[in-house]
């Protein structure tokens, strides 16, 4: 029977207008969480979130969700592409995934990032989450 471990939760923006930036070519943190895993071996681990854009029809973006805590490309364990599909008002992506071969530590970190054109604008609200569970 599986066993709770620990959940975790980053809001950026509880709210529609912010943060109110500009995407760009780089990488762009907007989540950040820590899961306590006890060296549980082979934990699974449910992620996901929602961002916020507002932008021009047909904008594309991508998100990315690296375990540790900068942005490695050898450490991506998911990778969503999108576009804006309406050009006025705010539009919620969200996305849901699992890590299920994390390494056995004591603490597993994620970071969730969003890449994209300068005529999209992070419009929020913007939120990462996490649950770490025993198989």
């Amino acid at each position: 029977m599986a066993q709770f471990l620990d959940m975790a939760t980053a809001v950026n923006s509880g709210n529609t207008g912010y943060p109110n930036t500009a995407l760009t070519g780089s990488a762009e943190l907007f989540g950040q969480i820590g899961l306590h895993t006890n060296s549980t071996v082979n934990p699974v681990v449910l992620l996901g979130g929602t961002v916020g854009l507002t932008g021009e029809d047909g904008d594309p973006f991508q998100i990315f969700i690296v375990r540790g805590q900068t942005f490695n490309a050898d450490n991506i364990i998911y990778y969503a592409q999108g576009t804006v599909s309406i050009s006025e008002g705010n539009e919620l992506h969200s996305f849901e995934t699992a890590d299920f071969a994390p390494p056995a530590q004591p603490l597993i970190n994620y970071s969730a990032y969003i890449v994209g054109v300068s005529t999209t604008i992070r419009s929020g609200p913007e939120s990462f989450y996490g649950i770490a569970s025993t198989r």
